[in-house]
């Protein structure tokens, strides 16, 4: 009996919408990186991105627990001297709440070309409208 190892010709992708109004932004992104790793599938193959494409609405109406809205921060460097910079939770809340669970899905996704491309195809908006009708996707619920 031989193993099957899909193919990056052979697969076929899904496209899957998830409204994250009043989520938990960790479970959120927890139930997110492995549908774009493709584990949900029996195909998975963990050298081959096997993964659907997912489509994320209503990301300004995401919640974190406890006292993380007041005391998480992200940093990031400017590549200049003195150029390490911190944005609080809810000041990247205000101004781009995609880039919120952008990062959250990202950091739990494989830490390798393989990972940058399943990012790829998260796509994740504001509010209630995205630009992907034609693509139809299908709503599921992960909570």
């Amino acid at each position: 009996m031989k193993s099957f190892m899909a193919k990056k010709e052979g697969l076929e992708r899904k496209w899957l919408l998830v409204d994250a109004d009043g989520a938990i932004l960790g479970r959120l992104a927890a139930k997110l990186a492995p549908i774009l790793m493709g584990k949900h599938q029996p195909t998975y193959t963990p050298h081959v991105d096997t993964g659907d494409y997912v489509v994320v609405v209503n990301a300004e109406k995401v919640q974190v627990t406890g006292r993380k809205a007041q005391t998480k921060e992200y940093d990031y460097y400017t590549h200049f001297p003195g150029g390490h910079k911190y944005v609080r939770f809810a000041e990247m809340m205000e101004k781009k709440p995609e880039k919120v669970v952008e990062l959250a899905v990202r950091r739990m996704l494989p830490k390798n070309k393989l990972g940058v491309a399943m990012l790829k195809k998260l796509k994740v908006y504001r509010g209630p409208e995205h630009e992907h009708q034609a693509q139809k996707p299908e709503k599921i619920e992960l909570f």
